[in-house]
């Protein structure tokens, strides 16, 4: 008989923990905060009684925020995806996450205040990137790649788009003649 186990991720913080699981669990739907532990008087971390650890969970993602203390930071090797069901998700979102002084990157991806990296991605993009005509998947990557912050309306916009004609030579180019 196979057996499952519990499967968490941890983020470290510097002493952050506790607000980045509050911040996170007020902006993702279906989100809340588990058990917070304390450091006892054995720590070297941070002070008696501050916090060691936050569980949460973020939709159906069981997650632990631990503050370790500045040895480790965040990269953007790892980040949390989140798929929103409309712009207005999206929107919402993107702008909690950067308040305070998060930072817009590539393609749907920012780091929030704490350094955490996110993809805020329209599950409409997976729809669209997966067009079984591979000219309108192409053309809807192309414009993903120009975004920051992901804009389902101009990735529609140019999954429908005219597919363009293949270049043809300038009229003042040379002929060759046989």
């Amino acid at each position: 008989m196979t057996q499952t186990y519990p499967v968490s991720t941890c983020l470290w913080f510097d002493t952050e923990a506790e607000t980045a699981a509050r911040l996170y669990t007020s902006l993702v739907p279906d989100s809340e905060i588990g058990q917070i532990s304390h450091y006892g008087s054995e720590n070297e971390h941070g002070e008696t009684g501050s916090v060691l650890q936050v569980e949460f969970r973020l939709g159906t993602q069981q997650f632990v925020a631990l503050n370790g203390g500045p040895i480790f930071r965040h990269s953007p090797a790892a980040s949390i995806q989140v798929f929103c069901p409309d712009q207005v998700e999206v929107d919402r979102l993107w702008y909690g996450l950067l308040e305070g002084g998060g930072e817009e990157s590539q393609c749907g991806w920012l780091t929030d205040r704490f350094g955490l990296s996110w993809q805020i991605i329209p599950t409409r993009l997976g729809e669209l990137a997966g067009d079984p005509d591979p000219e309108r998947a192409s053309r809807v990557i192309a414009a993903m790649l120009q975004m920051r912050k992901l804009d389902i309306g101009a990735l529609e916009a140019a999954a429908d788009a005219p597919a363009t004609a293949p270049a043809s030579p300038p009229t003042d180019a040379p002929t060759t003649q046989a």
